[in-house]
């Protein structure tokens, strides 16, 4: 278990790719599940642990998870996403060169039977999305980006990317023609910051990129 922060109130954990989140229909298995089997074994413990997580990230996305592990902590961190004080910042590797080494994309997001619709103009029942980027190096036609979200729409990373003729590298989904083991694609929540709910600091914790191809062509000094 990567663990990136922990103490009474929080746990803060690196997720692998291909595994959900948390637990859903058609899954024995959960990200949540085996922190709370982590946290059980740690402390001893043989009773329910109270585990609950602020976010989700994609089943075939990497990162950094953030759970509460008190009902305070739950709240407290809840009302301090919706007051916008987390801030999120995702690496990913796409297919293809940028002509601008940094950049803002907007376009117009509605949320389909699990895919991200993704228009120029505004569509029926569609909200703004809006994402910064930097590229950060290139490898054989093939982009590291840092992306920070400015909103947090469905698949927005993976929808707004592809849209622009940069799909994330083994996302077959939204165009990729390549493929990753596990089901993964190349999008990993880099760096998280948040609010903690009892101290009031502000915490910053980082989930290193993952030692697979394509994440392995690039070096750390590449997300400085």
């Amino acid at each position: 278990m990567d663990i990136l922060f922990a103490d009474n109130h929080v746990i803060a954990a690196s997720k692998p790719a291909g595994i959900p989140t948390q637990p859903s229909d058609g899954h024995n298995d959960s990200f949540e599940d085996r922190v709370k089997e982590w946290l059980r074994e740690r402390d001893g413990k043989t009773g329910n642990v109270f585990l609950h997580a602020l976010h989700r990230l994609d089943t075939p996305v990497s990162g950094a998870v953030l759970f509460a592990k008190t009902d305070k902590a739950l709240s407290r961190l809840n009302a301090s996403m919706r007051d916008k004080k987390h801030k999120k910042v995702y690496m990913a590797v796409v297919e293809g060169t940028f002509k601008n080494s940094h950049g803002i994309l907007k376009h117009h997001h509605s949320h389909m039977r699990f895919m991200a619709r993704i228009t120029d103009k505004p569509h029926e029942g569609s909200k703004e999305a809006v994402l910064s980027y930097e590229v950060k190096a290139v490898d054989g036609g093939r982009s590291l980006v840092e992306v920070t979200l400015d909103t947090g729409r469905y698949h927005q990373i993976r929808g707004q990317f592809s849209h622009t003729g940069h799909p994330i590298f083994g996302d077959e989904k939204y165009g990729s023609k390549n493929r990753m083991d596990n089901g993964a694609i190349a999008l990993h929540h880099f760096r998280m910051a948040f609010v903690h709910p009892v101290s009031k600091e502000f915490i910053t914790v980082t989930a290193p990129l993952p030692d697979v191809f394509p994440f392995s062509r690039f070096s750390e000094q590449d997300t400085f």
